[in-house]
């Protein structure tokens, strides 16, 4: 494919926004966490950290992340960092359309058929229905239509719901409108962590004919509604058979051979169901062409994976070279499929 630029507008923004938000204490002592890990003096790191932000459009938390201090030159091109992954957003997912995803009450009405589990809108006068969707699905997962990282994002039981007028009453007064049946994933993903519905991350570009796969990523969680970062979860990069490349980590420098709740090594997950997941995403990709560029939340349950949510300006799943033992990342295939 033919390179395409992905422009020096979204660079020049980009680059206002980091000098408009800039917390210089705050890279610091992000400095200081490389220097620690690494050896290097800490004004060394926190010169490079403005170099490579200002020029190869590596962010902050990326250099930190993806153990910027321990590669060459060549091989720090070979990942994907945020401003490029929103780059490559601002210039493939059309505004129009971008709503559909980040409108979590819009995306399950758009995408209904691809969910796989019952769902309800809230409204003043459906106490009743709640009271019975709950009697048939006694664990709910309940969603405020925006948020990110899990925030909008909350888990009842059945033994939550002492007046079923008050819990319905108290749903609608938080905005949490949207009700959807608990997933009971694989028995493959809850024998890592049974407590959480483990996600899958599947990055993908359609072309307008074909779904490319860029990067897939397993999440877990520990126990929690949501399993991202802020609610202790970590992950691991998965090759393309679905194999985990190795132990999990998160971006707050915690490195995991096992899951602490479970013992399961993550070095020998393997991805159930990997074909019928990614035939998932090509479907998914299709209902709505015009955002091409896309980060897809799958679960796996023993009946097939099902459909979590897309996301639009999708962050960046990557190599974490000190844990994986491998340096190059996967901007490479990025730029096969895209060609900027």
């Amino acid at each position: 494919m033919a390179s395409r630029s992905l422009g020096l507008r979204s660079h020049v923004n980009y680059l206002v926004y980091r000098v408009r938000n800039l917390n210089a204490g705050s890279v610091v002592e992000r400095a200081r966490e490389v220097s620690r890990q690494f050896g290097k003096p800490v004004a060394m790191v926190v010169a490079d950290m403005y170099w490579q932000a200002a020029f190869h459009k590596v962010g902050f938390q990326d250099y930190v992340d993806y153990d910027f201090a321990m590669l060459t030159r060549a091989e720090r091109k070979t990942f994907m960092t945020h401003p490029i992954s929103n780059a490559i957003s601002q210039k493939y997912d059309h505004p129009d359309y971008r709503h559909l995803f980040h409108d979590k009450f819009a995306f399950v009405r758009e995408f209904s058929d691809l969910l796989g589990r019952d769902w309800m809108m809230l409204d003043a006068g459906n106490a009743e229905e709640l009271a019975t969707f709950m009697a048939t699905h006694p664990t709910i997962i309940t969603k405020r239509q925006t948020g990110q990282a899990g925030s909008a994002i909350t888990r009842y039981t059945i033994d939550d719901v002492d007046d079923a007028a008050a819990f319905h009453r108290g749903l609608l007064e938080r905005g949490e409108l949207l009700i959807e049946e608990n997933i009971v994933q694989h028995p493959d993903l809850a024998a890592v962590c049974p407590g959480t519905v483990n996600s899958t991350r599947i990055a993908a570009f359609f072309d307008g004919e074909k779904t490319h796969i860029l990067a897939m990523a397993q999440k877990f969680g520990r126990g929690q509604a949501a399993d991202q970062m802020d609610f202790g979860g970590f992950y691991t990069m998965l090759d393309e058979h679905g194999k985990a490349m190795g132990d999990g980590y998160d971006s707050h420098g915690h490195v995991w051979e096992r899951h602490p709740d479970t013992g399961f090594p993550i070095a020998e997950f393997r991805l159930p169901m990997l074909e019928e997941a990614l035939d998932l995403i090509d479907r998914a990709a299709r209902v709505v062409p015009q955002v091409q560029y896309v980060g897809w939340d799958v679960a796996i349950t023993e009946k097939g994976p099902v459909l979590i949510e897309g996301n639009w300006g999708t962050g960046v799943y990557e190599i974490k070279p000190s844990v994986l033992g491998r340096r190059t990342g996967h901007r490479p295939r990025y730029r096969e499929v895209i060609g900027f």
